[in-house]
């Protein structure tokens, strides 16, 4: 995983897309309408903490990752409020048979950063039953992620307003001349 974009096998990216990716979509869209029906049912994904900072690993790795969030994101305000919970678990690194697939034995990975996976599951179980939509176990205050989604939601009004921002402004008549 930690190979370059361009060194990287297009093949085994494509495969990681479709296993992180279509396959999540294809379960989920499988699933849902027997939760509708019977008004409840639990959707766990699998993220990674790669997922919000996609470049400390491969970054089709880290997108795919970021596409489970913003999937169960979504799926949440979907269908949360329809008695389906959703959690994305976000595990950091985790002592498991990746390391080697992707490329890198675990034991070249900093002990202090591994956990085991027994351990992360406890804690992703404990994230459900504690009804969080982002799980990550391993960090040490829940606040700073609060912090992190307070930003995030402040956000969103932002995002898509009628006009460019004044930063942009004062330069486009700059650029239009220029391109005349």
């Amino acid at each position: 995983m930690r190979s370059t974009f361009l060194d990287s096998d297009i093949d085994r990216l494509a495969r990681m897309v479709d296993l992180n990716v279509t396959a999540l979509v294809r379960l989920s869209y499988a699933v849902l309408p027997t939760f509708l029906n019977r008004n409840s049912g639990a959707i766990v994904n699998v993220a990674s903490v790669v997922g919000i900072v996609p470049e400390i690993l491969n970054g089709v790795y880290g997108g795919t990752k970021a596409f489970v969030i913003a999937l169960s994101r979504s799926l949440h305000q979907e269908f949360g409020a329809k008695g389906i919970r959703i959690q994305a678990i976000l595990p950091g690194a985790t002592a498991t048979d990746f390391w080697d697939i992707a490329g890198t034995p675990l034991d070249q990975v900093p002990r202090e950063i591994v956990m085991r996976a027994d351990e992360m599951v406890d804690a992703a179980l404990a994230g459900f039953d504690q009804g969080e939509l982002i799980t990550i176990s391993s960090l040490p205050d829940v606040a700073d992620w609060e912090r992190c989604e307070s930003a995030r939601q402040n956000l969103i009004p932002k995002l898509s307003l009628s006009r460019p921002s004044s930063r942009y402004q004062a330069l486009a008549p700059e650029l239009a001349k220029k391109a005349g």
